[in-house]
């Protein structure tokens, strides 16, 4: 038994470290690949894995958030607002889902199906944002604006969203809310959207956290292997993302999410993919074709927008608030 606790501490610190690593790099994945991370390894039921994850996250989190701080890069109005509609939806949502049931094993099913769907959800998010880049680039109306005047009522609307669904699921803090800050306010700089970001994920992942404590405790056999992995991994990543190419990273997690998401509505039995047995060879399918058939469907998004299929502006490029199209390559794109 203590080989099996000993070998079950270490497989979840190397994933913490693993994931810790990830957003480092990018900013981005850490519930959104930390929980279906925990829930393959069978550590423990979707309950015990989010509230571990939230904890972890609300210890590695606060010290980029701090960072940020001190660079006064967060706009912290636009934070203020993100979190008074984010916090009180956080401590609400694990609530909503255990009025659902006192069953354990049907609660755990919820929870792995709503975690399913957030992880598509995060991927698409991901999709989305090229998207409104490619849009912005194309106009070439983009105008910066670190000191945006703050629009309330969507600023929290999406932070109620943003809330409910971290509180549920732990994923969406780094995914969802980055792309509907990059739809409000599109003048605000990179480094603005990832500190306003992080400012604000940090008192979110800590309601959500607190609310699914008060719910379900804290199993510190998961959480302290967990902290002691992330927390060195997020700052060996921090420190290596200047030299590593962001595009590809992330369009590796696209990849990973979405099949992440699709094996746990699978792992669920979710009715459309049948309740009898597993479907490895379709997981693997939708992976593949993520990888292969989705560079090639952007092709024709570009070219509809008067771009060749390939080549300049770049993912890397599009990736970038701040990147500005010269006047040659535009052209030569529109001729």
């Amino acid at each position: 038994m203590a080989d099996l606790v000993t070998m079950t501490a270490l497989s979840i610190l190397i994933a913490g470290f693993l994931v810790g690593v990830v957003v480092g790099l990018t900013g981005m994945g850490g519930g959104a690949l930390m929980t279906p991370a925990l829930l393959f390894l069978g550590v423990g039921e979707a309950a015990t894995v989010v509230t571990a994850d939230l904890t972890a996250a609300a210890v590695y989190k606060t010290g980029g958030a701090i960072v940020h701080k001190r660079e006064g890069s967060p706009n912290m109005q636009l934070a203020k607002w993100l979190m008074i509609g984010s916090i009180p939806m956080a401590l609400l949502g694990p609530h909503l889902v255990a009025w659902f049931t006192d069953d354990v094993d049907q609660l755990n099913h919820v929870l792995v199906i709503c975690i399913g769907f957030a992880l598509l959800l995060a991927a698409a998010t991901y999709a989305l944002r090229l998207y409104v880049n490619l849009l912005r680039v194309r106009s070439g109306t983009h105008v910066h604006d670190d000191d945006p005047t703050i629009r309330v009522v969507p600023t929290l609307l999406v932070g109620m969203l943003g809330g409910l669904l971290v509180g549920i699921t732990s994923v969406g803090s780094g995914s969802v809310i980055m792309i509907a800050l990059l739809m409000l306010y599109p003048g605000l700089s990179a480094v603005k959207l990832v500190g306003t970001d992080l400012v604000q994920a940090v008192p979110l992942v800590m309601a959500a956290a607190i609310s699914n404590i008060a719910l379900h405790g804290i199993d510190w056999a998961i959480l302290v292997p967990l902290i002691l992995g992330s927390v060195p991994g997020t700052l060996l990543g921090a420190a290596l993302a200047p030299r590593v190419p962001q595009s590809i990273i992330r369009r590796g997690i696209v990849v990973v999410l979405t099949m992440s998401g699709v094996a746990l509505l699978d792992k669920s039995g979710w009715a459309p993919l049948g309740k009898d047995e597993t479907h490895p060879f379709l997981i693997a399918g939708v992976g593949l074709a993520v990888l292969v058939v989705l560079p090639i469907v952007w092709g024709f998004i570009r070219k509809s927008q008067g771009l060749p299929m390939f080549g300049s502006p770049t993912i890397a490029q599009l990736e970038d608030p701040d990147f500005e199209p010269g006047l040659v390559g535009m052209k030569r794109a529109d001729s």
